[in-house]
């Protein structure tokens, strides 16, 4: 069967069902039915396809998504990606540059001068790990992120990797190159390719070895180095005033009240709902304390520039490789319209991030039968934030170490709050840490 034939006459039944099942699907407790919106073929020699699916609900709800598709024998493959000759043939698209033509779409394949050089016939393996896309490492020097979940527009990895390369940020994979569809569906990156760190060590894995060995004191000096490059991140993002997609802006008069009543309803819904066991003992009862609190926490000031961020910044974002901090996943949280993570916010919500992921650290070696140094929590935090303030252009943040300080503590309980929601509703064996980080705040002298 060629490529042309299976595209022709896929079966939706048997395609729902592999939609549905797959881990980047985020509509698994929905009734779904996934249609057909568009497809073509990519080459015919090994057979490869592209289709655009919708998922839709009887509620009215739909969704685009990606597939990659080959031939298997007599029957459609729906994941060629885990193919290797032709995820191999994708990765030829790619570094041929180019267009494949549709009846009704056309996909453009881009490839810089730049990338590295690969074999005549690459190999390709597929990563298993991902939720929200499928990645494939093309010769061990490269990684294309296929994205399943298709929104129109540029996507925010493909933006902030072009942009960093261009103003002075070498703590990014290299762009390598990328691939989109154009046409009357949609407009949309599917796929952006970028360096491949092949000997790097996930910062979250790098953590969890040195706070289960004992080997704290080698971590938290990188940890400052770590902070110093994301702040020089922001630094770059916040550094061009001629580019309105990045251009920093002045946060309104309105923009920290309305933050606040954001969280305040937060607040109110999550702790009206706590569950009765021992582990929420620290803050049960304390919703109006809490809600107080914050009130008080956000009389005046500002939370500073608002400028393009990462997003979704934690330890499992960042790569050492050779002493030198990578940070990684432009796209922010994919759970998240993409209008939302293209908006620009106080470069402080990444750092809130950050700081989150070191008590969730902490927590993950403490489950593993660690025993940390007393008060090493605190001193990751502070050499972080001293790290991250000899990078970062002052500018951007509110005016004194102490409104930043405020404004910092209001973006780690926002995140701290959505934490306990999450784990309450997915994990409540992990609930305990965003209970702390809560009644951290709630114990400290009123500012």
């Amino acid at each position: 069967m060629t490529i042309i034939k299976a595209l022709d006459e896929i079966d939706l039944d048997s395609l729902t069902e592999w939609v549905v099942a797959q881990r980047w699907f985020s509509g698994k407790s929905r009734e779904v039915h996934v249609g057909v919106r568009t497809a073509l073929p990519l080459c015919e020699d090994p057979g490869l396809g592209l289709v655009i699916a919708e998922a839709r609900t009887p509620a009215g709800t739909h969704e685009l998504f990606q597939l990659v598709v080959g031939v298997d024998g007599g029957a459609l493959d729906h994941d060629a990606l885990a193919d290797p000759e032709r995820a191999a043939a994708l990765a030829d698209l790619l570094r041929g540059g180019g267009t494949v033509e549709g009846a009704e779409h056309t996909v453009a394949f881009t490839w810089a001068d730049a990338a590295p050089t690969l074999g005549d016939r690459p190999t390709v393996r597929p990563l298993r790990a991902e939720q929200s896309n499928s990645s494939v490492v093309i010769d061990d020097q490269v990684i294309l992120k296929v994205f399943r979940h298709l929104e129109p527009g540029e996507n925010p990895e493909l933006e902030m990797l072009e942009f960093l390369s261009t103003h002075g940020f070498d703590g990014a994979p290299t762009l390598v190159g990328s691939y989109s569809l154009h046409g009357d569906l949609i407009d949309a990156t599917l796929g952006v390719a970028q360096q491949y760190l092949a000997g790097a060590v996930d910062g979250w894995d790098l953590a969890q070895d040195a706070l289960t060995s004992g080997a704290t004191d080698r971590l938290t000096p990188r940890l400052a180095d770590l902070g110093r490059v994301v702040g020089e991140m922001h630094s770059a993002l916040g550094s061009d005033a001629s580019d309105p997609d990045f251009a920093p802006e002045e946060a309104s008069d309105e923009a920290l009240p309305l933050f606040i009543a954001t969280i305040d309803e937060e607040i109110e819904q999550v702790f009206s709902k706590l569950p009765e066991h021992e582990v929420f003992a620290p803050i049960t009862g304390r919703g109006d304390d809490l809600r107080d609190r914050l009130r008080r926490m956000s009389s005046g000031g500002s939370v500073g520039r608002l400028i393009r961020h990462h997003g979704d910044l934690h330890l499992g974002q960042t790569m050492l490789d050779d002493g030198r901090w990578t940070i990684l996943d432009f796209e922010g949280e994919p759970s998240r319209p993409l209008r939302e993570r293209r908006r620009k916010r106080s470069a402080l919500r990444d750092v809130a991030g950050m700081l989150r992921s070191f008590a969730y650290a902490a927590s993950a070696a403490e489950r593993a039968g660690a025993s940390l140094p007393d008060g090493w929590e605190a001193a990751a935090r502070q050499a972080f934030l001293d790290g991250y303030h000899a990078g970062v252009e002052p500018a951007l943040l509110p005016a004194g170490e102490a409104a930043t300080a405020q404004v910092l503590a209001i973006f780690e309980l926002e995140k701290a709050v959505y934490e306990l929601r999450y784990e309450i509703d997915n994990r409540p064996d992990w609930a305990a840490i965003p209970v702390a980080g809560i009644a951290r705040l709630l114990d400290e002298d009123t500012p």
